[in-house]
């Protein structure tokens, strides 16, 4: 039995325009605007969910889709960082932020770490390995990460060394734990 699941990243807001930590912003009107005229353009899904942040959610909706909130695909908690900028944190706090991007066990934040993250995230998509057919997750940039970080054995280190465009889909499809990934799909 084969599972796919087709992770979708939310369209862009003034959080991700401004590489803040998400402080629940909306998706800007460009971001809209793409996500509702991709509507229509993925296939059917046996389940839909979205990780529950406003631009998720909105993206959800602009897609037409009907999604499910799912607590796992939460945004990775920043902690006393939300709604900050890298810019500001790094002036602020510099070798707490240097220790979260070298260090995924760190979290100066007071937050949930890189490797806690990958973890939860792991843990769902292992979940969907036995489930059959489709599913369709719109998720914040570093939930997929994590994904494809899990998906391909990789080391949690490497987290940080793939960027995940708005509004792409990554796809993963696999069965007894193998997963395959196509990547970076443009909606």
């Amino acid at each position: 039995m084969t599972s796919r699941v087709i992770l979708i990243s939310p369209a862009i807001s003034a959080a991700l325009r401004e590489a803040r930590f998400d402080d629940g912003s909306p998706l800007d009107d460009s971001g809209l605007r793409l996500a509702k005229a991709a509507a229509g353009t993925l296939p059917t899904a046996h389940r839909v969910c979205v990780s529950p942040t406003v631009r998720c959610r909105e993206t959800a909706g602009a897609l037409g889709l009907d999604a499910l909130d799912t607590p796992e695909l939460a945004a990775l908690d920043p902690g006393r960082w939300r709604g900050a900028t890298l810019t500001e944190v790094g002036a602020a706090e510099p070798e707490a932020l240097a220790r979260w991007l070298a260090d995924v066990e760190a979290a100066p934040h007071g937050g949930e770490s890189v490797h806690t993250l990958c973890e939860r995230v792991g843990a769902w998509l292992d979940s969907l390995a036995a489930e059959p057919g489709r599913t369709i997750a719109v998720a914040e940039p570093e939930i997929v990460r994590a994904a494809l970080v899990h998906a391909l054995g990789a080391p949690r280190s490497s987290f940080w060394r793939t960027d995940v465009a708005p509004l792409t889909a990554v796809e993963l499809s696999g069965r007894a734990g193998r997963w395959n990934v196509r990547m970076g799909r443009p909606l």
